[in-house]
């Protein structure tokens, strides 16, 4: 299987280096990073980032908290649908959506598709649906972005071994190459994506850390911006952490099986595109 590795959108907090560890200005850059892979049964797309509604109308659709204390950078040529038609496929061709979770950075784009089934874990949809109480709760799911979709699959916590993780593998419809790895703490549902492909698995962490410091075998390191905003986001630390942990140790153990990568740190998207 190939697998594309797409920015749909950027986020450019005022701090620069202070969140991505790198820039020489003002501003940061903060990926939303998106995975399209080819199957023999169609496209499966991880992850959409900001859609075409996002780009066009914002608000109300997007809190406008978040649209200041990020930065947003709304174009129509980051999102996923632009994106696909540019590698030459059509939307429709997307057969599936598999989210990490159900963050407004994360689910923008299901609507773009609307043809194309998608799965998340079976708690994020609760939390997102049933239980957005609260100053963030309210502000990080937008159920405008997901009120279209229709053909949903959600999926309970409990799955096979893999490299120390319990893995839900028969995501319906999907081959068995593709699984989801719950990893909550940063939403109450949030999961990794698990693609083997010919060069072996590919770890999507989504949001279960932000920065690649935080995966450094010896002393984690993250940027003061990306800590505090992890802290804000966070439902449950002690979980968020322990999982962080385990990923650390996955890549100390399995490195040269396993290669991990988050949703937000550009240079490890770049270093993904690379290899793709």
């Amino acid at each position: 299987m190939r697998i594309h590795y797409l920015r749909c959108g950027t986020d450019c907090p005022l701090g620069g280096a202070l969140f991505d560890g790198f820039s020489k200005g003002p501003l940061g850059l903060i990926p939303c990073t998106a995975q399209l892979v080819e199957t023999n049964d169609g496209l499966v797309l991880i992850d959409t980032g900001y859609g075409m509604a996002d780009v066009r109308h914002p608000h109300p659709r997007l809190s406008k908290f978040f649209h200041a204390l990020l930065n947003i950078r709304f174009r129509e040529e980051d999102t996923a649908i632009h994106q696909v038609k540019a590698l030459g496929f059509s939307p429709a061709d997307v057969r599936h959506i598999v989210l990490t979770h159900l963050d407004f950075d994360h689910a923008g784009g299901l609507e773009d598709f609307p043809h194309a089934r998608v799965h998340v874990m079976e708690r994020e949809r609760d939390a997102a649906e049933r239980k957005r109480q609260g100053f963030i709760a309210r502000r990080r799911y937008r159920p405008a972005q997901w009120d279209g979709v229709r053909d949903w699959r959600t999926y309970g916590g409990a799955g096979e071994p893999w490299f120390g993780f319990d893995a839900v593998r028969s995501l319906d419809g999907l081959p068995p190459e593709i699984l989801m790895v719950p990893l909550p703490g940063h939403t109450w549902g949030h999961a990794g994506v698990a693609v083997q492909s010919g060069a072996g698995w590919v770890l999507n962490a989504g949001d279960a850390y932000f920065y690649r410091g935080e995966m450094r075998p010896g002393r984690r390191r993250c940027t003061p911006g990306l800590r505090f905003y992890q802290t804000m986001m966070e439902v449950d630390r002690g979980q968020r952490m322990t999982n962080q942990q385990r990923l650390r140790e996955l890549k100390r153990e399995h490195g040269g099986e396993v290669r991990i990568f988050c949703s937000h740190d550009q240079k490890e998207l770049e270093a993904m595109q690379r290899l793709g």
